[in-house]
């Protein structure tokens, strides 16, 4: 299958966007760009220090101009960060390419969130326990997220979800 649009994975954290990005980048061929490791290296420091530097405000700008960037080259799978739905501007962004929205269940979420060494790094969106924050902000989310999607994916293993993924893709082309 040749990609003409890009593709992005919209979703909650932990729900897989980076590894089953990989995966599908791989099976079609193209590049794969997880913009929350894009803003890293652009900013040259972790999002939790950004953060604490800029604000959400501020983390949520440089958010939007990584996407804009990774956007307007050559055809890849990108991978969003949790929060990237927020903003109209990234939906219309998004909007221009086949977004998949990978859907997970709060325990699911929870249970990865947990078992990431990296969690440290993630800051809290809520200051709520790590329970009750995905709970609500999955609550908040998940509608733009459907409405921005145009394929939605259960949760389950990385190969099952590329091999569903790559079933829709040839059937939306």
């Amino acid at each position: 299958m040749e990609l003409k649009r890009n593709i992005y994975l919209i979703g909650p954290r932990a729900c897989g966007k980076t590894s089953i990005g990989r995966a599908l980048a791989t099976s079609l061929g193209v590049d794969f760009i997880d913009t929350d490791h894009a803003l890293v290296e652009s900013v040259g420091m972790e999002i939790s220090d950004y953060i604490d530097a800029n604000g959400w405000d501020g983390f949520r700008e440089k958010e939007s101009d990584i996407l804009s960037s990774v956007s307007s080259s050559s055809p890849k799978v990108v991978g969003c960060g949790g929060g990237i739905v927020l903003r109209e501007q990234n939906r219309s962004l998004l909007s221009g390419g086949t977004v998949i929205y990978l859907k997970a269940s709060v325990d699911t979420l929870v249970q990865r969130l947990m078992a990431d060494p990296n969690e440290m790094q993630r800051p809290s969106l809520t200051g709520k326990p790590l329970d009750e924050e995905v709970r609500e902000i999955l609550a908040e989310r998940a509608p733009l997220y459907e409405r921005c999607a145009d394929i939605i994916l259960p949760e389950g293993e990385i190969d099952e979800i590329v091999q569903y993924a790559m079933y829709k893709l040839d059937n939306i082309s």
